[in-house]
Parts: C-alpha cells; sequence; structure tokens
C-alpha cells in the first residue's frame, strides 16, 4: 500500500533522476488498480490492460509536470488513464454510445470536488434531454452518440439537411438554457 506522500515521493524521484526503482514500484501499484478503473467503465481487460501501461509510460514522461499541490499522485495518474481510454474510444471504430460520449467531451478534471459537479450534470443533461421534443432528441443521437455526419442524418430520416441542422441547434440551445436556469436555482434542501 502506497501512502499519498509515498506516491507523490515517487513520482519526484521519477522526475528528478529518473529513478528507475521508483517507476519500478509505482507501476506494480498502480497498473493493476488503473486497469480496474478502465474495466469499470466497460472496457475489456486486454484493452484496459494497454491503457494502464500507456499511462504509466506517460507518468514517466510527465513527471516533471505533476505537482502534489494541485493533485494527489493517484488523481493526476488516474486523469492519465481518463485521457489513454478517451483516445481509445476515439480511435476505435465502433460508435460511441451515451455514456462514452460524455466521458470523451467533458472537459478534464482534477479535483475530486470537480469530479461530483461532472457527474451531476451529467445527470441532469441526461434528464434535461428525455425532456427534449422527440424529433430533436433523433437528430441529436445519431449526431453525437451514433456518430453520424448531418447528411447521413438527413438521408436516414429522410429529412432537407437544414432541418436536421437546425434541431440540432435548437435541442442544444435548449440543453444549455436548461443547464443555465438550474445552475442559477438556489439550492433544495433544508
Amino acid at each position: 500500500m502506497l501512502s499519498t506522500n509515498e506516491a507523490a515521493d515517487l513520482i519526484e524521484a521519477i522526475a528528478s533522476r529518473q529513478d528507475r526503482a521508483a517507476f519500478a514500484s509505482l507501476f506494480r501499484y498502480f497498473v493493476p488498480r488503473v486497469k480496474g478503473f478502465i474495466m469499470r467503465g466497460g472496457t475489456d481487460a486486454e484493452a484496459a490492460q494497454e491503457v494502464a501501461q500507456e499511462a504509466l509510460i506517460m507518468v514517466w514522461r510527465k513527471a516533471a509536470s505533476f505537482d502534489r499541490n494541485r493533485a494527489s499522485a493517484a488523481t493526476w495518474i488516474y486523469t492519465i488513464a481518463r485521457n489513454k481510454r478517451i483516445d481509445l474510444l476515439r480511435r476505435s471504430a465502433r460508435p460511441i454510445d451515451a455514456e462514452d460520449w460524455l466521458v470523451v467531451y467533458a472537459p478534464e478534471k482534477e479535483d475530486a470536488d470537480k469530479s461530483v459537479l461532472a457527474g451531476q450534470t451529467y445527470t441532469r443533461v441526461k434528464d434535461l434531454m428525455e425532456g427534449l421534443p422527440k424529433d430533436q432528441l433523433v437528430v441529436l443521437q445519431k449526431a453525437f452518440f451514433e456518430d453520424k455526419t448531418h447528411t447521413v442524418i438527413a438521408e436516414e430520416l429522410k429529412l432537407p439537411l437544414g432541418t436536421v441542422k437546425s434541431r440540432i441547434r435548437l435541442a442544444l440551445r435548449r440543453l444549455r438554457q436548461a443547464l443555465e436556469n438550474t445552475d442559477h436555482e438556489p439550492p433544495s434542501g433544508p
């Protein structure tokens, strides 16, 4: 078990003197944990192992950019792993589903409070999407979740291209306005 300070010390040893023993310790400790984290996101074991290894190699390369005052070692490493998973999703041939879309296009977060906020935003967006008119929801899902071009959507739905673009624009405007309105509401509860 590595403490927060021990993990940070190992990263700093890698940064300052390219300490291979420190890297080996960090690698042994974090690869299985990162692999599990990636697999919980729906990635198969082989791809998760690859992402975990790539993330730790990035730790070796970017160790000098680590700042223990901005994030814990674990947060920093899991953020790198998250970004590697996003790269994997973007490279894959399969369409990105709703869950993955929110991961891929969510801004990077480095602290727990912001991660919680991102999760709350995800839940709000998901709820708000269910309230969209069916015609807007369909084109939004095809554009963002199925990764289809506006032209392909127009052909599939037998709609003019301008109609598809308008519906997407209207849906995004509704979501943005609804999010802004909920951001300005006072917190509920006692």
